[in-house]
């Protein structure tokens, strides 16, 4: 049996959008492969970064007192150029001269494919699932969910505080493009009337309309509708609302707040664990992994596997939360 070649440099790099918790990730992977003997590559930007050579060496000191910050310390971009053959060779010509034999790579599911792509080159890869959106199929988990989901909650309880106050009638957009997670678990644990989700909205404006009604009937004095992003539209859908029932209606839009803030303690937690994890299978030669959390504890799974495994919203959870609403 061939001998697996010991890896003495990998790269890091962090990519799509930003999540609270990546820091945390980083400095795993960090403190854990020098533990291990092995050289540690940061890279900033993203692929972008890498493609302009923006890479630096990474020692201990520099991910002190990183894992209480939000954000990503190594900053991320969007990069069209990677999507080429030409872009992606590039990146593995880059990787080689700086002595990188395995990358780490953190962010979601367009981050995987390059990771596949240069995994396909000869350079080892590991992704670890940084998203907000908690879309990843093949985890339970992903970093910056816990974080942004309870941004969210705290923010939609103040603005229930003062829809109560006029008597109207508030639809709060979250953050969500395609995956309604966010939405659903803020909708439940903010008691919102109506929960809009990209998996199940019909579209039919009417049915909320008449709930608004027959619930200022029945005398609530305000009315939470949780919108996901991926439907979004929520200011003109307050129009039409308020132009049907005659109660002042108004669009939240929380945007990019979601994506900012102090991790809590469970995305430091798992994305130290995961970190960690990333670090070892890849200095051990595996490569075009991507690491998850099933059932509390690490795993990891052939990106491929990943990337084609689905993920829908649990039918019982949308029913408690019609229920309760």
């Amino acid at each position: 049996m061939a001998k697996t070649k010991e890896i003495k440099t990998i790269g890091i790099l962090t990519s799509g959008g930003d999540a609270p918790g990546m820091n945390a990730a980083i400095r795993a992977v960090v403190r854990k492969a020098l533990a291990k003997g092995v050289k540690v590559k940061g890279i900033k930007k993203g692929y972008q970064g890498l493609l302009s050579e923006e890479i630096i060496d990474l020692e201990r000191y520099h991910v002190s007192d990183t894992i209480q910050r939000g954000g990503t310390i190594l900053g991320t971009a969007r990069c069209l150029e990677f999507h080429t053959e030409e872009g992606q060779q590039k990146g593995v010509e880059i990787c080689r001269k700086y002595g990188i034999e395995g990358l780490i790579v953190i962010g979601g599911d367009g981050s995987y494919r390059g990771a596949q792509a240069l995994s396909r080159h000869g350079i080892n890869t590991i992704g670890i699932p940084g998203t907000i959106d908690l879309d990843i199929a093949c985890t339970d988990y992903t970093i910056g969910f816990d974080t942004a989901v309870n941004t969210a909650m705290q923010a939609i309880d103040k603005v229930r505080d003062t829809s109560s106050s006029h008597e109207r009638c508030s639809i709060i957009e979250v953050m969500g493009r395609n995956a309604g997670y966010i939405a659903l678990w803020c909708g439940i644990a903010n008691g919102a009337e109506d929960i809009l989700l990209p998996e199940k909205y019909d579209y039919n404006e009417q049915n909320i309309i008449n709930n608004i009604i027959n619930n200022r009937k029945r005398g609530k004095t305000h009315h939470i509708i949780i919108n996901a992003e991926g439907i979004g539209h929520s200011t003109s859908m307050a129009r039409r609302i308020e132009a049907a029932t005659g109660i002042e209606t108004r669009a939240t839009i929380l945007g990019y707040m979601q994506r900012g803030g102090s991790p809590t303690c469970k995305d430091r937690y798992y994305a130290s664990v995961m970190g960690a994890y990333a670090a070892d299978i890849l200095c051990a030669g595996k490569t075009n992994r991507v690491v998850g959390i099933r059932h509390g504890e690490c795993q990891d799974f052939d990106i491929e596997e990943a990337l084609n495994m689905t993920k829908s919203i649990p039918e019982y959870d949308y029913e408690v939360a019609r229920i309760l609403s």
